[in-house]
């Protein structure tokens, strides 16, 4: 991506949110996607390939990391990243919406043009609507990957040591997971920072409808 217009879409969503959705989009940028983009996907590059099992079976080491590995932790990072952030642009994509309707109607009427939205950022109406329903969306997509980690992973870590007897494994074969300790520790963080952002979007909706 241009880091320009990604600069743009950070700066926007920086100026229609509330003080809580400020702290919110530091802690998505900050804790949560810089973290992924420079740590997380080099910790788990090597998962697949140092996937090690006591046996020569062929395919057996495929099927028992299918089976522990299910999902990848990075491609449901990136999923949940990418679901969690699409609801602040649609926020931009109204307010964007209000300045052309203005544009447009002062283009037809002109002297006799009487302002619709005097300032179109401002949350009343059908923009006060999309950002609340943009917040409850944000933090039930964040609560339901928890869970789907730690349907997962149970307690969101990984052992050091599985024991697999999937065909076509020829009895219990042990398996060992490629630096288990780190990717707990990563897990475990991006799961504090998830915990946060929920807890900041719903703060940040009680506080819209009791300013309201």
């Amino acid at each position: 991506m241009n880091w320009g217009v990604f600069e743009g879409l950070l700066s926007g969503v920086n100026k229609y949110s509330t003080a809580f959705g400020r702290i919110w989009l530091s802690v998505v940028f900050i804790f949560r996607l810089l973290v992924y983009l420079v740590a997380a996907e080099k910790v788990w590059s090597d998962d697949h390939k140092d996937f090690d099992c006591n046996t020569l079976q062929p395919g057996c080491t495929n099927v028992c990391f299918d089976h522990f590995f299910p999902v990848s932790h990075i491609r449901l990072w990136a999923l949940q990243l990418i679901l969690v952030t699409c609801p602040s642009l649609l926020v931009i994509m109204h307010v964007a919406y209000r300045e052309a309707k203005e544009q447009r109607l002062r283009e037809i009427k002109g002297d006799n043009y009487r302002c619709i939205y005097p300032n179109p950022g401002k949350k009343r109406g059908g923009l006060w609507w999309t950002y609340l329903l943009s917040l409850i969306f944000k933090a039930s997509v964040d609560v339901i990957f928890l869970y789907i980690f730690f349907r997962f992973y149970r307690n969101y870590t990984l052992p050091r040591v599985v024991k697999c007897e999937l065909p076509p494994c020829p009895n219990v074969v042990d398996c060992f997971i490629s630096r288990p300790t780190e990717k707990n520790i990563f897990t475990l963080f991006m799961v504090v920072t998830t915990c946060i952002c929920v807890v900041l979007n719903i703060i940040e909706a009680n506080y819209l409808i009791g300013k309201r």
